[in-house]
């Protein structure tokens, strides 16, 4: 649940996404626009299927090591508080911390980078130069059309491009002139989250069982729960 609905990419990114699209004078509409979007479909995508059925127990390697029961006579919150500190006091040295970082670092420059730079690079070329996503994206004109958004047809690629990377329903909206749908389009690729050249890979390389279907239906999930949201905020802020 936490890969799937809290990996929101950083300010620094978004506002480099809002600022490539021709926007940044409404990057804090759009960032409120953001959380308010992904904290709903938060809320709601963990409830359904597909991670509503996931079995709620403990990797079997490693198996059960904390206490969860919150004692009598301490809050939620209290106990939370003595166990994060608890967890802190086990750094033993600066020194361990560095090491741990480092490492992280290595595995991302030789283990994930080249992967996301050839993944990124294919969908690239799949988007602009071939009409993959346009074909997919025709269910989404018509929704577009209703909820009165300039330029349904091409804003519609982009609102499945998002699967394959973050940064390119940036791309694909940057040359659209209205920019209460380069908004829709800015936003909703920050809060679809799963796309497959970085947190997609991730997942798949990590031992959390969510399968690349599982992925595909929670990023048609995230899109589906968050467009209508959106849209809504942007007709708001551009009345």
């Amino acid at each position: 649940m936490i890969a799937t609905n809290f990996s929101i990419a950083s300010i620094a990114f978004s506002l480099l996404v809002i600022n490539f699209i021709g926007m940044g004078h409404m990057f804090v509409q759009f960032y409120i626009t953001v959380i308010v979007a992904g904290v709903i479909a938060a809320i709601i995508i963990p409830r359904i299927p597909p991670l509503s059925r996931k079995e709620d127990n403990y990797y079997e390697l490693a198996g059960k090591q904390i206490a969860e029961e919150v004692p009598t006579g301490k809050t939620q919150f209290r106990f939370a508080m003595e166990k994060a500190v608890a967890r802190a006091a086990e750094v033993k040295s600066i020194s361990s911390i560095v090491k741990s970082g480092v490492q992280n670092v290595i595995d991302i420059w030789f283990g994930l980078l080249p992967l996301v730079m050839g993944l990124g690079t294919i969908a690239l070329i799949i988007a602009e130069f071939t009409p993959v996503f346009h074909i997919l994206a025709y269910p989404f004109v018509p929704l577009l059309e209703w909820a009165n958004i300039p330029e349904a047809s091409e804003a519609a690629p982009a609102m499945i491009v998002g699967f394959a990377d973050m940064f390119l329903p940036a791309v694909i909206g940057s040359g659209i002139e209205s920019e209460l749908t380069r908004f829709v389009i800015a936003s909703l690729s920050m809060t679809q989250l799963i796309y497959i050249s970085e947190v997609g890979i991730l997942i798949l390389r990590s031992k959390i069982p969510i399968s690349f279907l599982d992925m595909v239906i929670i990023f048609l999930q995230r899109t589906i729960i968050t467009l209508p949201i959106i849209i809504l905020m942007a007709q708001l802020f551009f009345l």
